[in-house]
């Protein structure tokens, strides 16, 4: 397994790289170009209010739920969810064939062994989960015509209840499943993916999310650990700004592969300190693969 204290390294050393440059940047330039460029930071998830054209997007995706030191195994659950928004884009001021993406959405969704069919395995314990929440989805594409290619990256806030149908064998896993069982838990997620519109009001996507649960919500640990990625995403955007005046055609597969890459790695390492770099205890997390139709109005 990927080496913890060589990743936490990777990550201080991504987000601090990345702020210092763009605040290098903003230091050397802004008599010139003053704050041509600040619309675009976007150190808040919701920097602005909801603006757009009006979306409705449905997913289907294929799960898997884990935990630190369980025993025994989850069925594998199937996802379905429903998305209501707004996306707003617009062409760039730099080169008009990249596009800037916005999606803002409310959502709901149900993963649970039922849509799946169960397990293979009669002892695998079967799950139900409903989740709702609210998200936002970025990124620059690459216009094509009446077409476009949009690499994005997601990050949303969420409430699930869970509902186990079968009980642990072991006293250690049922007191796990007791922190979860039929109770309202708050969570985060994260998801890379690309949408390809293939005409102005329909778009296919596919997407990788990785999602945790909190057995409890410790505010302040998650506030702490919260920043600390908002932080490194505003670094990425600082120096995405940057890339985009010299080389536009770059930034959509930059910014996907950084931002995506920072997400990923902060989840990997909430995998056993839910409020990482907090000293906290292991989240309930699924990963999941999505397929969608998104429709816009």
């Amino acid at each position: 397994m990927f080496n913890k204290k060589i990743l936490f390294i990777i990550i201080l050393s991504l987000v601090s790289v990345a702020y210092n440059f763009a605040q290098e940047d903003d230091s050397t330039n802004n008599n010139n170009n003053g704050w041509k460029h600040h619309h675009r930071f976007r150190f808040m998830m919701f920097h602005d209010e909801f603006k757009g054209k009006p979306t409705i997007s449905l997913n289907y995706g294929l799960s898997k739920l884990s935990t630190k030191n369980f025993d025994e195994n989850f069925a594998k659950p199937n996802l379905l969810e429903l998305k209501l928004g707004y996306t707003h884009e617009n062409n760039n001021d730099v080169e008009e064939n990249i596009l800037d993406y916005n999606y803002k959405y409310f959502y709901i969704s149900n993963i649970s062994t039922n849509l799946s069919g169960g397990s293979s395995n009669s002892s695998d314990l079967k799950t139900d989960l409903w989740r709702f929440g609210f998200g936002r989805a970025s990124g620059y594409g690459y216009e094509l015509g009446s077409a476009a290619i949009i690499p994005y990256h997601t990050y949303s806030f969420e409430w699930s209840r869970l509902r186990m149908k079968d009980n642990p064998l072991t006293a250690n896993d049922q007191g796990t499943t007791n922190l979860y069982n039929d109770s309202f838990r708050f969570g985060t997620s994260s998801e890379a993916g690309i949408r390809f519109k293939v005409i102005p009001n329909l778009i296919l996507e596919a997407g990788y999310q990785r999602s945790i649960i909190f057995p409890r919500h410790i505010f302040w640990k998650w506030v702490g650990s919260s920043l600390i990625e908002a932080a490194g995403q505003w670094g990425i955007d600082g120096f995405v700004n940057e890339i985009l005046d010299s080389s536009p055609y770059a930034v959509p597969v930059v910014n996907f592969v950084l931002k995506n890459a920072l997400s990923y790695g902060i989840y990997e390492l909430r995998q056993e300190k839910m409020n990482w770099p907090f000293d906290t205890v292991a989240p309930l997390s699924y990963d999941q693969f999505k397929f969608g139709l998104t429709f816009v109005f």
